[in-house]
């Protein structure tokens, strides 16, 4: 089940010039399933990545780490690989070896370096990596590369993702059209830093160096850290942007005019991606966004804003329609704003202004909240009064399908 996700379709999503993309069948869980992907960049494309803040991050997690670290040392990054089924995490220093070896093998196949090569998994914790079986499948994936496999690409790295998730845009600059494409993973382990997630944007931009780190993070932080479902912070989210430079858009720095179009592109395509995965959040019934406004400093948004939507009290009161919306008010309280006044907050639930100075509005009518609750999106607005600082997150209901599909998780 999902909540007004309609399923991508192959023709809306664009090739990107200097990026291509491998798909083979490993075995790795489950046979006769698309479950190891292979990208490959042009030369002289750049790469950025935004990884989970988890202590016990996974092995490829580590690993991505210090080969972007080393980019240019020994070669920019030219390839990434993907497996699901397994997450490698929890795995020690067999781990590590298993995400160096995948490394080094799929490098063999390309001619390069290892260290041009970053791996990612997803899937089951604390299970070995079955390298064998990846190692093996990689010649088919290299075999496979092209530009226009996205939907393949979007179908390799789900786990319990319903259907695949990707999109596509193309816009228009002073210096002529970008490409802008990605796909994204992920249903349930979502809480920001980051929100189990993967996802991979790739643009035939061209960055000078060391402008799409910074973009990067900036584009992470008000779109995959900017949703939740049920607040685990999984050892594997990766979020990575690639530029190929193929297109007649060359930024040189952010004074460029065209860097704020491209940004802007950038985060349109990453919001829409992250919505997605809230969109298929594990059990999900409702989409939910949670705007907070009149803050002092957009953290503090972002501290009412997670607490929120964080919340499971609220997340049940929305999956049952129910209108008790004090539980809004508490996670507000709770958020860690220590010199809140509450007698300036304001709430609305959709068009119903329910809660004015902090306390509920004389005029609210809880039939009025009873509709607004009925509907599949809702949005969720908080004046904290105090500034002009804001900040949004988008989450999901919390219903008994969750509860049974990690249950069943790992059968």
């Amino acid at each position: 089940m999902t909540v007004n996700l309609p399923l991508p379709q192959k023709n809306d999503l664009k090739p990107v010039k200097g990026f291509e993309m491998g798909i083979a069948q490993a075995g790795i869980k489950k046979a006769n399933r698309k479950d190891l992907l292979v990208m490959t960049l042009a030369p002289g494309s750049q790469v950025a990545g935004v990884f989970t803040l988890n202590r016990f991050c996974a092995a490829p997690v580590q690993v991505c780490r210090e080969h972007l670290a080393q980019d240019g040392r020994n070669g920019e990054i030219r390839a990434l690989v993907v497996n699901t089924g397994n997450a490698n995490a929890g795995t020690g220093e067999t781990g590590m070896k298993h995400a160096l070896e995948t490394c080094a093998a799929l490098a063999k196949d390309l001619n390069l370096n290892p260290e041009q090569v970053l791996p990612f998994s997803t899937g089951v914790i604390l299970e070995p990596l079955p390298i064998e079986k990846i190692v093996s499948a990689l010649p088919a994936a290299v075999a496979n590369l092209g530009e226009d496999h996205w939907f393949d690409a979007a179908e390799a790295i789900m786990t319990t993702d319903t259907q695949p998730k990707a999109a596509s845009v193309v816009v228009q600059t002073s210096a002529g059209p970008v490409t802008i494409t990605g796909i994204c993973k992920g249903a349930g382990m979502i809480h920001p830093n980051m929100a189990t997630m993967l996802g991979f944007i790739a643009s035939d931009v061209g960055f000078a160096p060391g402008l799409l780190t910074s973009l990067t993070r900036e584009v992470a932080d008000q779109s995959f850290n900017a949703i939740t479902i049920d607040g685990d912070t999984s050892t594997n989210d990766s979020f990575i942007i690639m530029a190929t430079g193929q297109s007649s858009v060359q930024i040189a720095s952010v004074t460029d005019p065209n860097y704020g179009v491209v940004k802007d592109a950038l985060l349109g395509l990453a919001r829409k991606l992250a919505q997605m995965i809230v969109r298929d959040g594990e059990g999900a019934t409702k989409f939910m966004t949670i705007e907070v406004i009149g803050g002092k400093t957009q953290e503090e948004c972002r501290l009412v804003a997670k607490a929120v939507s964080h919340s499971p009290l609220v997340k049940t009161a929305f999956f049952a329609s129910d209108p008790n919306l004090g539980r809004i008010l508490a996670a507000i309280g709770y958020a860690g704003i220590d010199d809140l006044d509450v007698n300036r907050v304001q709430m609305w639930l959709g068009d119903v202004w329910v809660a004015k100075d902090g306390g509920r509005n004389p005029s609210y009518q809880e039939a009025d909240g009873q509709r607004v609750m009925k509907e599949s999106e809702i949005t969720v607005k908080i004046d904290l009064g105090r500034g002009n600082a804001t900040q949004t997150m988008w989450t999901c209901d919390l219903s008994h399908d969750y509860v049974s599909i990690n249950a069943d998780y790992r059968s």
